[in-house]
This record gives C-alpha cells, sequence and structure tokens, in this order.
C-alpha cells in the first residue's frame, strides 16, 4: 500500500464527499477516485478494500469534526454557568452541522455498521472515545451537570443535527437555537 499521507487525506475526504452524496452503495474505489481527481485506480493503491477505506472515512471524520485546542480553550474562559455551556453547545452544535458531508457520511457508516461487525468495532471505539471525553472535559470544567447530562446532552444534541441536515424545515435555526438552550437548561 502507498504511504503518501497528503493523498491518502485527499482520498478520504473525497470518499467521504461519495459517501454522503451517493450513500454505501457508491462508495467504490473509481467513485473515490473521480472525486479526488486523481488516476483510475489510485484509491485501491492506498486501501486494501473497501472496509479498510471505511475505516479511514470514521476516524477522519471525527478528525475532522474535533475542535482545535485553541477552540477548546477558548471555551473554558469566562464563567462556567449555564448560560456560557449553552454557547458552547451552539458553536458544537453549528461547527458539526457545517461539516454536511462528514456528518451524513458518518450516518451512512452507521447503517453499514448495522451489517459489518468490523465498520460497527471502529465506530463504537470512535464514538466512546468522542463521548468519554467529552465526559472528561465537562467534570474538569465548572460547567453544571454530571457525566449523565453530557451523554444525554450528546444524545439530544446529535439528532437535532440529523434533523437539521435532513429535513431542515422541521425546526428553524431559531427554533434550533431555542431547543440547545432549552436541553441544557433541563438536562444540567
Amino acid at each position: 500500500m502507498r504511504r503518501n499521507s497528503h493523498r491518502r487525506a485527499t482520498l478520504v475526504d473525497a470518499a467521504i464527499e461519495v459517501l454522503a452524496e451517493q450513500g454505501a452503495r457508491g462508495l467504490t474505489f473509481r467513485a473515490v477516485d473521480a472525486a479526488a481527481e486523481v488516476p483510475p485506480g489510485t484509491a485501491s493503491n492506498y486501501f486494501a478494500s473497501r472496509d479498510e477505506l471505511l475505516g479511514h472515512i470514521a476516524a477522519r471524520v471525527y478528525e475532522r469534526i474535533r475542535p482545535d485546542e485553541e477552540s477548546i480553550a477558548r471555551q473554558l474562559v469566562g464563567e462556567q454557568d449555564r448560560d456560557h455551556l449553552v454557547t458552547v453547545m451552539r458553536a458544537a452544535v453549528r461547527r458539526i452541522s457545517e461539516f454536511r458531508s462528514g456528518y451524513l457520511a458518518l450516518l451512512e457508516l452507521r447503517l453499514e455498521a448495522t451489517r459489518r461487525p468490523e465498520i460497527r468495532a471502529v465506530l463504537t471505539r470512535d464514538v466512546r472515545k468522542d463521548i468519554d471525553d467529552n465526559v472528561s472535559a465537562h467534570q474538569a470544567s465548572d460547567f453544571p451537570g454530571d457525566a449523565t447530562s453530557v451523554r444525554l446532552l450528546h444524545l439530544a444534541l446529535n439528532w437535532l443535527i440529523v434533523e437539521r441536515l435532513t429535513l431542515p424545515d422541521v425546526f428553524s435555526e431559531e427554533e434550533a437555537e431555542e431547543l440547545i438552550g432549552d436541553a441544557v437548561e433541563r438536562l444540567t
């Protein structure tokens, strides 16, 4: 397998777009090559199988969704009260929603995980780590709420993101912002 990390990242990013646009059935090496604008056969030189590519997609989506260290540091400035937590949660929903193709690709991977144990294992590991990291960060801060609050916010806000990305007319932007505030208020 080839090792050029920049080319590999380009192929995985293209695969995210293909998966989001065409679903799991449309994710072929040929489609990834076309989306990445590379010669035919390139993706198959970097990934031994479609399953390997799917695993890389999951890891890359989480890599791109996570806030950078500077953003995390900014979140910890100021009073760690409910109002500030609402601001942080709204920013998280916005950041994740802005990577629409990544989140939709993640939904496609979740569906594949129901049929493919190896993908389920990768997603379980990554989602569990994300939740555990969020719980740890929350507990290290002075934000209100406990570990259960964080888990419930994770569940509620993830479904809000699904609604906003797949059926954007169910809740307006204003309603979504209000729901985030209500979720934080009620769960913490």
